[in-house]
């Protein structure tokens, strides 16, 4: 099932938004990578796209017009890309292997306290998400370190 670009984008956003970017997460995910360029182009690719297309147009004049949009265009794209691969990387689901370590780390943060949502069957990467974000943010880094 497809969703909607309008959708993926938003949650591409918040997931950047929710997933923890911690050192132990990147050997593990790519989301840390992928987060990390992703908000690297949203800050460099509009300038860069500016600068590009003026350099188009004013070495080889007005003639170039629509390669320079076409150029400026790709570096627009850029984060675009990393938000929409976050947004469909948000509603997978969990593979199996990684919906036992899932369950494991839900029931060790219930017995510590931890308020959490309810597991659900079919966990998805943004269940993920959020569990990890609670255990970075609320557990002392002794109890996250047993994980990773």
């Amino acid at each position: 099932m497809s969703l909607p670009l309008a959708t993926m984008l938003k949650d591409g956003q918040v997931y950047m938004q929710t997933w923890p970017m911690q050192k132990e997460l990147y050997p593990i995910f790519p989301e840390c990578r992928v987060i990390a360029a992703t908000r690297f182009s949203i800050k460099v690719m509009p300038a860069l796209a500016v600068i590009s297309a003026a350099a188009i147009i004013n070495h080889f004049g007005s003639g170039h017009i629509p390669q320079a949009i076409a150029v400026a265009a790709f570096f627009i794209s850029m984060p675009l890309q990393g938000i929409l691969w976050l947004g469909h990387r948000s509603n997978q689901v969990l593979p199996p292997a990684m919906q036992g370590w899932y369950k494991e780390i839900h029931y060790k943060m219930q017995v510590q306290g931890c308020a959490l949502r309810e597991t659900k069957s079919k966990p998805k990467y943004m269940e993920l998400a959020r569990l990890l974000k609670t255990a970075f943010d609320e557990l002392d880094r002794v109890f996250t370190k047993q994980w990773f």
